[in-house]
């Protein structure tokens, strides 16, 4: 009965506190005191619910008056959760805040955590595992996924960024405690943007081991959709900043107006041909020096 005592007391001085709560079914509330003990859980009926509400908003210097849930660890690795469970009281779901890692040899967790059971058929069965998890005491919270894929259905992927940013889509590689090593990164760049359908260009960046950017080997312009292979300010639809442009395969048009399309180019032992109009190649000859 102490349990009930305890609970009671709790609703209760959170309705003196101006928070409205009532166990509700659909035909009339029932009193507090149908509340049921079974060992150190304290139980609603069945079927019933326990609804709370309030008006309070939070001021800090008055209280936490708008929390109407508060779940609060009593030691360092205690693990407060809500959890699902099967019609066989088997764990399905949770959502957790801790500090501590279980393992004291892991580094603090200090996050919020969405927990689902693993394959009942795989090396971990039925044991819940995170899927999401967002970081507290930090002032950028490095969000994280767990063997999870991401799916937009019928929607839109965004990544935004006030303007003279990067915006960049990261490609990392994973080290100890979950610490990330960029190799590549799909950016829209920092550049102005003036107003003219120009600046904030697409670019292809690499990243060395220590995960610092070494360049960008291709940048796609905004203002004129000109691509650049090695330069970042591409003046023709191609633009390459380099030696040589590689061509790896032969082919030998089987005539002059065998089937092309304006401007394929190609070679073979004798001939450079280049096609000028449908169907109509002319070529040049290669000589030794």
């Amino acid at each position: 009965m102490k349990y009930i005592r305890t609970i009671m007391m709790i609703v209760g001085g959170i309705c003196l506190l101006g928070i409205g709560c009532t166990v509700q079914n659909q035909e009339s509330e029932i009193n507090l005191s149908e509340l049921k003990q079974s060992d150190n859980n304290i139980r609603v009926p069945h079927n019933d619910r326990l609804h709370m509400s309030t008006d309070q908003r939070w001021v800090e210097e008055e209280g936490h008056q708008s929390d109407l849930i508060r779940l609060q660890w009593t030691a360092e690795r205690a693990k407060p959760a809500i959890v699902w469970l099967d019609e066989k009281g088997m764990n399905k779901t949770a959502i957790i805040s801790h500090d501590k890692a279980n393992n004291p040899e892991q580094q603090d967790h200090k996050h919020i955590s969405f927990e689902t059971t693993m394959s009942p058929t795989g090396e971990y069965p039925n044991q819940l595992f995170t899927r999401f998890e967002i970081p507290y005491d930090t002032d950028v919270s490095e969000i994280r996924t767990h063997s999870s894929n991401f799916n937009v259905m019928s929607g839109i992927l965004r990544v935004a960024g006030e303007r003279g940013t990067n915006r960049d889509i990261q490609f990392s590689v994973a080290g100890k405690e979950n610490e990330t090593i960029t190799r590549w990164a799909l950016r829209a760049d920092s550049s102005e943007e003036p107003g003219d359908n120009s600046g904030a260009d697409m670019q292809f960046v690499r990243f060395d081991d220590d995960g610092k950017v070494v360049d960008s080997p291709l940048t796609i312009k905004r203002s004129s959709g000109n691509v650049g292979l090695g330069t970042n300010d591409p003046d023709t639809k191609l633009d390459i900043n380099g030696g040589m442009l590689r061509i790896r395969d032969k082919y030998t048009p089987a005539s002059s107006t065998d089937a092309c399309s304006q401007g394929q180019i190609a070679w073979d032992d004798d001939y450079v041909y280049v096609c000028v109009t449908e169907n109509k190649w002319k070529r040049t000859g290669l000589s030794s020096w």
